[in-house]
């Protein structure tokens, strides 16, 4: 049984013109053979991502969704230059091949990357996949650890080194977050206007040193080996990469990671299989990320309550998109619900303190 992470056909109106996309390609890399085929990888909810075959090789295009562009949060250059500088170092990247902002193309700028071909984990692990309790506490542990592989970057000197800025980092997300919610909000969304003072009051005075953090970590962004499947070979999805607090990079993904025991409207809402036997808690998870790093495990609520507020913020972007009938896509038209469930959770842990 095949487990390798496979493209369907393209949803419609996410069609591509084959013909523009081809002439580009074959002047990209040269020595293609065979014909063109274009397919689509179907999750994800924010940059659209296709399969582009051409004879026996096979290539990722990466262009940003139909419809309203949140300013800045579909910048294909930014996320093509951050692939082609992180990749000497950090060997998990796929390799970048060929970008353009010529809009004659596709009416968007656009990159094209390798790709990496193996099995990634979703809502359930693929059929055929094998994820006992102690394989599921080893691949838990990989996933943290290339995490901490990525945090101990050093970028001095790179061409990463102007990626961002590290200084008033934390302000300027809970600001800029706020500002977005607040910007994307429908009428049948909460005001979110409590999780937000919440966090202005709460933000730490000091941060750990500043590092090179993916802002989007999480199982269903990694890519295993498919003759290995504890072994991960690439990791997905750069464009919100910047350089900043680690631990905001952690409490990001925190916000996907539900436990087993959390409620039922919380696994309603789980797009990976952290729920499985032998996964690591939230809990464990901090634990095994702060002795890698050697940082104490404090702050940890405000840390995991910005993450579960800036997917919230995503949530009610793409869900913003849906309301206005600027996309087709029916998924998209759920995201309200998680928005409320993150909401709810945001002010749970806010007055419990438990992660």
């Amino acid at each position: 049984m095949n487990i390798i992470d496979a493209a369907q056909p393209v949803r419609a109106g996410e069609e591509l013109d084959i013909s523009r996309i081809e002439s580009f390609l074959r002047k990209a890399v040269p020595g293609l053979t065979g014909g063109i085929s274009i397919s689509q990888f179907p999750s994800g909810h924010s940059n659209l991502t296709y399969l582009i075959t051409a004879g026996d090789r096979e290539f990722v295009l990466r262009r940003p969704p139909f419809g309203r562009k949140v300013k800045t949060a579909h910048d294909m250059g930014r996320e093509y230059r951050v692939l082609k500088a992180l990749r000497p170092l950090y060997p998990y990247c796929p390799e970048a091949l060929a970008y353009t902002e010529d809009e004659t193309v596709l009416g968007c700028p656009f990159y094209i990357m390798e790709r990496l071909k193996g099995i990634i984990l979703r809502k359930e692990p693929p059929p055929g996949m094998d994820l006992s309790a102690a394989a599921a506490r080893r691949l838990c542990e990989r996933l943290i650890d290339v995490f901490v592989e990525l945090h101990r970057v050093d970028y001095r000197g790179s061409d990463l080194e102007n990626l961002g800025r590290p200084e008033g980092y934390v302000q300027r997300q809970v600001t800029g977050w706020s500002e977005r919610y607040r910007g994307a909000r429908t009428p049948d969304a909460p005001d979110c206007e409590a999780v937000m003072a919440w966090l202005l009051e709460r933000m730490p005075s000091a941060s750990p040193a500043p590092a090179v953090i993916h802002n989007d970590y999480r199982f269903d962004n990694v890519v295993l080996s498919p003759k290995d499947p504890q072994r991960i070979i690439g990791v997905l999805d750069w464009e919100m990469a910047t350089i900043g607090d680690p631990l905001m990079d952690l409490g990001g993904a925190l916000a996907y990671w539900i436990d087993r025991d959390d409620p039922e409207e919380a696994q309603a809402i789980r797009l990976v299989p952290t729920h499985r036997e032998g996964m690591m808690t939230r809990r464990e998870v901090v634990a095994h990320y702060c002795a890698r790093m050697d940082l104490p495990e404090e702050n940890m609520d405000f840390y995991y309550v910005f993450g579960l507020f800036r997917l919230t913020v995503i949530a009610q972007q793409i869900y913003y998109r849906f309301y206005h009938r600027q996309t087709q896509d029916r998924r998209f038209g759920m995201l309200i619900f998680a928005v409320h469930v993150l909401e709810k959770k945001a002010r749970q842990v806010m007055t419990t303190g438990k992660i």
